[in-house]
């Protein structure tokens, strides 16, 4: 997940956590609501401003998975 994917994914968790705090959503279900609506307005967003939409964005050459192991490998006593 590049710089871009990273900003955008933390724009939406703040912006849906001060939603729900300023809404007083109270059940999963809308709270849930909240989650999909704010992200379809960041998606939106990413849109109208002519940027590149997170499924278009090139991948890691390794996962999270794979760098972990490997940090785990390095740090292991031989």
């Amino acid at each position: 997940m590049g710089s871009t994917e990273l900003a955008a994914n933390l724009f939406r968790a703040t912006q849906t956590e001060e939603k729900l705090r300023r809404d007083a959503v109270d059940s999963k279900q809308l709270a849930n609501k909240t989650h999909y609506d704010v992200g379809q307005k960041v998606r939106q967003t990413i849109k109208d401003l002519g940027g590149t939409m997170p499924e278009a964005l090139p991948s890691p050459e390794k996962s999270i998975q794979q760098l972990t192991i490997a940090a785990k490998n390095k740090n292991a006593p031989e």
